[in-house]
C-alpha cells in the first residue's frame, strides 16, 4: 500500500467509527470497483429490495454501479438519470424514488464529525436522504472530506456547485467565472441544503467510504 492509500486508510477508518457512533452503517472500500462489489454483492442481498432508484452522483455511474444495478432481475429500477423523456416524466420518477426500497447516490460532502452535507437543486436528493426510500446507500470519495460544516459548506459553494454547473452546461455566473455569486439565475442548480448529523433511525442510510478520489 503506497503512503498515500495508508494515510487515508488510517483516517476513513477514523471517519467509520465517528459515523458509526452518529447511528450510519459505515463500510470502507479500497477503490470504486470494490464499492460497487461490496452494494452488488454484500448490501443488496442483504436489504433485499424491490425497487432501487437513485440521486444525482457522478460516483455512483463512473463506479460502474448504475449500470450493474441496471442489468439486476428481480428489481423494479427507477431510473432517474435518463434524460430521453419528457420533463413531466422525469419529474415523476423523481416523486417515484421517494418511495422505492433503496435509493442510491453521493454527499457532497463528509465532516469529521460525521456530517453528511448536501445542496441540490430541486432537493430530490436531500428529501430522499431525509425520509421516504427504507434504505438509502451514500458512496464518498476520500476527496469529499471536510474538517467540518463550514468548511463543507464552503467547498459546495466554491468547487462542487461551479463544477456541475460547467458539466450541466447550465447559464448561470459560476459556469463561466467559476466563482459563486450568489445568483438568481432560473438555472441556478443551488436551492435546497440537507445537513445529515444522524441516521434516523439508525442503521437506515449505509455510508460508503472510498479511499479513492471520485466524483465532485
Amino acid at each position: 500500500m503506497s503512503p498515500i492509500q495508508n494515510f487515508w486508510s488510517i483516517r476513513l477508518g477514523e471517519l467509520k467509527e465517528v459515523l458509526d457512533d452518529n447511528g450510519f452503517t459505515t463500510h470502507v472500500a479500497n477503490n470504486s470497483h470494490s464499492a460497487a462489489a461490496l452494494v452488488l454483492d454484500k448490501i443488496i442481498p442483504q436489504l433485499a429490495p424491490k425497487s432501487i432508484s437513485f440521486g444525482g452522483s457522478m460516483t455512483v455511474v463512473d463506479s460502474g454501479l448504475f449500470g450493474q444495478i441496471k442489468q439486476l432481475k428481480n428489481v423494479k429500477v427507477i431510473d432517474t438519470y435518463d434524460m430521453k423523456p419528457a420533463p413531466d416524466e422525469r419529474i415523476a420518477r423523481r416523486r417515484q424514488a421517494l418511495l422505492s426500497d433503496l435509493f442510491i447516490t453521493s454527499a457532497n460532502a463528509v465532516t469529521n464529525e460525521g456530517e453528511l452535507v448536501n445542496l441540490d437543486g430541486t432537493g430530490n436528493r436531500v428529501a430522499a436522504m431525509a425520509f421516504g426510500p427504507k434504505n438509502v446507500i451514500v458512496l464518498v470519495g476520500r476527496n469529499k472530506i471536510c474538517g467540518d460544516l463550514e468548511a463543507a459548506t464552503r467547498r459546495i459553494k466554491e468547487y462542487v456547485a461551479p463544477v456541475n454547473a460547467m458539466r450541466l452546461k447550465r447559464k448561470t455566473p459560476c459556469a463561466v467565472t467559476g466563482t459563486c455569486a450568489d445568483c438568481s439565475s432560473p438555472e441556478r442548480i443551488c436551492s435546497v441544503w440537507g445537513i445529515t448529523e444522524k441516521s434516523s433511525p439508525k442503521g437506515r442510510i449505509h455510508v460508503v467510504l472510498i479511499n479513492e478520489d471520485l466524483g465532485f
